[in-house]
């Protein structure tokens, strides 16, 4: 073989595999650009989805807790974490509720389930109550018309009322439950002018699972129904919550006026809750949030 043909051969082979380097290096890159839009895209749409599954099931489940901010952190292409800051509004003062960590990646979205569940403390009188587990501000629980509550149970049937009424230049809320359900006008008819109806009770499972449903019914209660019956729809759309169901199946063709209520998360100054001590129409009444009242703000009622 001539020189000039093992030249030729070697400056061929050279050619090739520079090449083969430049399409490999083509390759690499568009694969890395490819993926960097292929994990924001998912990413992104797995952080809408729980922004989204956050603000729902703050709609329906969440008595008198509403979202202040969320803010996205630690977003890459991988994913991230939402935290959502969360108050009440206690009469028109805001009290500081707990903070939710979720996450979400490529394929799930994750909210901070461990947070959303209150936990129980027994007290010295050898009662229990529910408390938020990061303020460690005592829950406000409800109490299903229904349901027998014994000692077997975390939290016991209580009535509160006498104690948030000794209470002195405070505002509360107070989760207060019926004997038997009651229709919206029935219940307007027996909650005195000035305290507020902050959140309906509407259902909840007769077991121990602490989960209720219900939504805020201020501004229009007819059209917040209404949005609250699409809400359940959406939160439950494969129908595995049979709770939701139930209720679904038994009033999502009633108009809101016949639709029975369970108990309502009241707010107002404590001595506004005198007039409600020993109803016969509450079967149990629980405080929540509470704060002391200031001369620079002035409460809704």
């Amino acid at each position: 073989m001539s020189d000039s043909l093992k030249y030729a051969l070697k400056k061929a082979k050279i050619k090739q595999l520079l090449k083969t380097i430049v399409i490999s290096m083509c390759v690499v890159l568009i694969a890395i650009v490819s993926l960097y839009f292929a994990g924001n895209h998912f990413s992104g749409k797995n952080s809408s989805k729980l922004k989204e599954e956050l603000f729902l099931y703050n709609e329906i489940a969440e008595p008198n807790i509403q979202i202040d901010s969320q803010v996205t952190t630690n977003s890459s292409m991988f994913g991230g974490n939402i935290i959502t800051n969360r108050s009440k509004n206690v009469n028109g003062y805001l009290v500081q509720w707990n903070t939710l960590t979720s996450s979400y990646n490529w394929l799930t979205a994750n909210i901070d389930g461990n947070e959303l569940v209150t936990g129980g403390l027994t007290t010295s009188d050898g009662k229990s109550y529910e408390y938020d587990k990061q303020t460690k501000n005592k829950a406000a629980t409800f109490y299903h018309p229904s349901k027998k509550y014994s000692d077997k149970y975390s939290t016991q049937l209580r009535n509160e009322l006498d104690d948030v009424s000794s209470m002195n230049d405070h505002v509360a809320e107070v989760a207060v439950s019926f004997d038997q359900p009651y229709t919206f006008q029935e219940v307007k008819e027996k909650i005195p002018d000035d305290l507020n109806i902050a959140w309906l009770y509407m259902a909840s499972p007769t077991d121990d699972t602490v989960r209720n449903y219900g939504f805020d019914p201020s501004d229009s209660p007819e059209k917040k129904y209404n949005h609250f019956i699409k809400s359940l729809k959406k939160y439950d759309n494969d129908g595995h919550d049979k709770t939701i169901q139930k209720f679904l199946n038994k009033n999502q063709t009633k108009p809101f006026h016949e639709v029975k209520i369970l108990g309502v998360m009241l707010t107002g100054k404590t001595s506004n809750f005198k007039p409600l001590k020993n109803q016969n129409f509450i079967r149990g009444s629980s405080v929540g949030a509470t704060a002391k009242i200031v001369p620079y703000i002035t409460p809704e009622k």
